[in-house]
This record gives C-alpha cells, sequence and structure tokens, in this order.
C-alpha cells in the first residue's frame, strides 16, 4: 500500500518537471528567435519585424519579414511555426518572396512557396535548418532569370552561422544574350560580437561551369572559385579577396586562365558603424524609400569620416594569363587615398568633373607589371625589349617607367 501510495506523487513530480521543462524549451525558443532579429537588425543591410505573433506552450507560430534597408525592390516574408519538446523544438514553414511591381515569379511546383525545415536545440542554443528550391522563373520586361532548383543548409547559433548553397544551373536571357551558370556552391561562415560591433565573414563561391552567348561573342569557363573574407574590429574594415579562374575556352582556344587577388583596408570601423546607425534610424523613420538617401548635411559628414585612415587598395597577386591573345599580366601594386583635409571634398558631388578630379588628386600608388608582353610595350611607345613596367601614380597623374601616360590613354583616362 505505501508503494501505491508513492506512485500518484511521483507522477505528478514528472508531469511537472515535464510541464516545466516544456514550459522553459518555448521560453527559450522565443528568447533566442528575438536575440536573432535583433542581430539581423543589428546587422544594417536589413529590415526586420514580425507579425501574427502567437507563443504556445506546445507550439508557437508568426510570420519574419526581412526587406532590404533602402528601396522596395522585395521583401520576403519567412513564415513559421515550432512545436515545443522537451529537448528540441522542431519548426517548419514557407518562404513568400514578393519582387518589385515590374517583376513577376512562377515556381515550378504549381506556385507554391519553398519549403524549409529546422531543429533548434534550446539548451545549447543550436539550430539546423534546410530549405528546398523548386525550379523558379523571373520575369522583368524582356529579361528571364530561371533557377533549376536548389538545397540551401544553415548550422549554428547567434553570434556563429554556417551556411551551405548548393545552386542548380542559374540562367538569364536577355535578348539575343544569354548567361548561364552552374552548379554554383557557397560555402559561408559568419561570426560577430553581440549587436555586429565587431565580425568576421568569410566566403567561398564555386561555379562549376559558366557560359555566355551573343552575336558578338561567345565563351565557355569551367571552375571558377571566388574567395573573400571580410573583418570589422575595433579600427578598420578590411575586405580581402582572391579570384581563381580554371579557363575560359573561345571556341578551342583559351582566353583567360589565372589567379587575381587584392585587398581594401583602412576603412574607419567608428564611421562604418556611424552610417550603418543612420541609415536604420532614417529607414525605421520612413524616410528611406526606393531611390532615396538620407539628408546631406548627416550623410557628408559620415562618408568624408570612412576615409580619415587614408584607405588602401593593394592588389597582392596578379598573374593572368591569355594564350589565345598572346597576353599575360604577372605583377603586384598599392593605390592610397590621401585623407588630408577632408572638408574639401564633396562625397554626394562625384558626378561633376570638377569633384572626380579632386578625388583623382589624392591617389598615389604604384604597380609593377613583370615579364611586359612585346605588345603592350609597343602599344604604349617604350622599346620593344622591355621587361618590366613600373606604373606610378602621383596625385592623380599616371606615369609610365617614368614617362608621361600618352596622349591616347590620357584621353581614355
Amino acid at each position: 500500500m505505501r508503494k501505491e501510495r508513492l506512485i500518484v506523487p511521483v507522477l505528478a513530480m514528472l508531469a511537472l518537471a515535464w510541464a516545466v521543462a516544456q514550459t522553459l524549451s518555448g521560453l527559450l525558443f522565443e528568447r533566442e528567435l528575438a536575440r536573432a532579429v535583433e542581430e539581423l537588425q543589428a546587422d544594417g543591410e536589413l529590415r526586420v519585424s514580425r507579425s501574427d505573433i502567437e507563443r504556445g506552450w506546445l507550439t508557437s507560430h508568426g510570420v519574419i519579414h526581412l526587406s532590404p534597408l533602402l528601396g522596395n525592390a522585395w521583401h520576403l516574408d519567412l513564415v513559421y511555426r515550432a512545436r515545443h519538446g522537451v529537448l528540441e523544438t522542431r519548426l517548419d514553414g514557407t518562404l513568400r518572396p514578393h519582387l518589385g511591381e515590374a517583376t513577376e515569379a512562377s515556381s515550378g511546383a504549381a506556385g507554391a512557396p519553398p519549403q524549409w525545415e529546422a531543429h533548434f536545440r534550446p539548451y545549447s542554443s543550436t539550430l539546423d535548418a534546410t530549405l528546398e528550391l523548386a525550379p523558379i522563373v523571373f520575369q522583368q520586361q524582356a529579361r528571364t532569370l530561371t533557377l533549376q532548383g536548389g538545397r540551401v543548409a544553415v548550422h549554428g547559433d547567434v553570434g556563429d552561422w554556417r551556411l551551405r548553397a548548393r545552386l542548380a544551373e542559374l540562367r538569364l536571357d536577355d535578348g539575343e544574350a544569354s548567361l548561364s551558370a552552374g552548379p554554383l556552391v557557397l560555402e559561408s561562415r559568419f561570426a560577430y560580437t553581440q549587436g555586429a560591433y565587431h565580425f568576421n565573414q568569410n566566403d567561398r563561391l564555386r561555379i562549376e561551369d559558366l557560359a555566355w552567348r551573343s552575336p558578338e561573342l561567345a565563351f565557355d569557363a569551367g571552375e571558377i572559385t571566388l574567395q573573400t573574407n571580410t573583418v570589422l574590429d575595433a579600427e578598420e574594415l578590411r575586405l580581402k579577396g582572391r579570384l581563381d579562374v580554371g579557363q575560359v575556352l573561345s571556341g578551342d582556344e583559351v582566353l583567360l586562365t589565372g589567379t587575381l587577388a587584392g585587398e581594401l583596408s583602412r576603412i574607419d570601423a567608428d564611421a562604418l558603424r556611424r552610417l550603418g546607425n543612420l541609415l536604420r534610424h532614417q529607414a525605421t523613420r520612413g524616410q528611406l524609400d526606393a531611390g532615396e538617401r538620407p539628408p546631406e548635411e548627416a550623410l557628408t559628414p559620415v562618408l568624408r569620416e570612412l576615409l580619415v585612415d587614408s584607405p588602401r587598395l593593394d592588389i597582392l597577386d596578379a598573374d593572368l594569363d591569355s594564350p589565345m591573345l598572346g597576353l599575360s599580366l604577372t605583377g603586384k601594386g598599392v593605390l592610397v587615398f590621401d585623407a588630408r583635409d577632408l572638408d574639401a571634398l564633396e562625397p554626394l558631388a562625384l558626378n561633376t568633373d570638377t569633384e572626380r578630379a579632386a578625388w583623382r588628386q589624392r591617389l598615389d600608388g604604384d604597380f609593377l607589371w613583370q615579364d611586359l608582353p612585346p605588345v603592350i610595350a609597343l602599344g604604349l611607345g617604350l622599346p620593344l625589349d622591355t621587361r618590366e613596367l613600373q606604373v606610378d601614380v602621383v596625385r592623380g597623374k599616371v606615369r609610365l617607367n617614368g614617362r608621361p601616360l600618352p596622349p591616347v590613354l590620357e584621353r581614355w583616362r
């Protein structure tokens, strides 16, 4: 009898523990979802909001709205439904893309929106999500963009996300010209501190095949890889990239092959964060519609501050070869912007010749072209046996091996 009398309180305790764990799972899910929305907003590129929210004990659902911070060319509704478990929350839903008025989209699955599913583990705050893309066609006037389906996988938690996307052929048709690419594989990792104050993003895009067709030109390329690394720390924003081109063929001849790597650095970090805050503030107040920008008196000082550390562009490695044209390019160089007396510049007046000339005068740098092809030396008026070309930029003026730029090139510049 004593054992029988213990069954009821034991069952009651188990039920209470399950109810507490179930409730805690739902609360943790809601907390992490709210954090994710805040981090997306802090990233500075998107407007993010939620609607139709229902927070339940066993299930929750709602809609997350994503749109670009500037303009209204598109917005995306992410519909979610969460089923809370003690150790895991299972999610599924749909994506509802909305494009500009001039663009129409049709899906190969009878117009059904893309489906996604995910698993969220509340006690480790990790998410695993997959999105299956059916074939879809976008049309804008005479242009047609066709995606033959794909799959996107996301893993991580707030502060450290990994993405892997594999897309089948992507094709753009515009009159008699067409560009097709694919399959495409994108691998990305984005790690950041709270509010995206600091971040490190690594991306690797591989295009297995690329083809261009037009009445004037046709070429095929294989195994093109673009790798980028973007870092925002306490002092600066740095962007480093490397492009590897397997072979670009025109007919049976190699048009281009090789590697190009560069880095843009010394973009002031505090100014970049102020610019993001300014854009978000104006967008929140509804003052930024398509094609608009913040008031000049607010935007101009921030744009100047981006340049206070004298931004620098480094060509770390240039090794390009064109057997078809008999040309090659091997070298490296640097270009630096002079940040003195920035108040004399008008960043929003670059459409005038006078202002563009004022900005060019701030440029200094050099580039060394090794193993100069004779045909290039001939075109530049240099001796045919010239093996190196030293390109110097002094206050925007270009000199080639100590000589002024030829008149033909000066007019083109």
